[in-house]
């Protein structure tokens, strides 16, 4: 299975992007400021422009898995190997601040905030959690607007 992240406006506070499931648009996201992290730069590189819980993970593709986050006590979205960053949740959320560097889903009909996220998170949660039943990998690209 093959998500799609393409963040199409970079704010100074916060970043919006749609979220895409094969293709098809699934919903918006909200994710903290973009710094202009990419996957391929080096650690460090990564590790001077981020500002803890205020920057959004670097634009690449990741594998995905379902888990119990022990912080959340629920099932939900994982990134793996994510440089720079640990414990990146697709969630619920509707602010930058409920954010920390993971990616929160909604719709984005107020500035600056995504809102109906619960029912968004619950509907990934089960579709990601039956391609993984099925034995499918799952990867999520994630791109910046040109």
């Amino acid at each position: 299975m093959e998500l799609k992240l393409h963040r199409r406006y970079l704010g100074e506070g916060y970043t919006i992007g749609s979220l895409y499931i094969d293709g098809a648009y699934f919903c918006d996201t909200l994710e903290d400021v973009d710094r202009g992290l990419t996957q391929s730069m080096p650690q460090e590189e990564i590790r001077r422009r981020k500002i803890v819980h205020e920057t959004a993970i670097p634009t690449g593709t990741y594998r995905v898995i379902v888990n119990l986050s022990p912080a959340k006590r629920r099932m939900l979205p994982r990134l793996l190997d994510v440089p720079g960053f640990g414990g990146i949740l697709i969630h619920r959320g509707n602010t930058k601040s409920d954010s920390s560097g993971c990616i929160l889903v909604g719709e984005n009909k107020v500035k600056g905030k995504v809102i109906n996220s619960t029912q968004y998170e619950k509907r990934l949660v089960e579709i990601l959690t039956e391609a993984q039943e099925r034995g499918e990998e799952i990867k999520i690209e994630i791109t910046n607007h040109p």
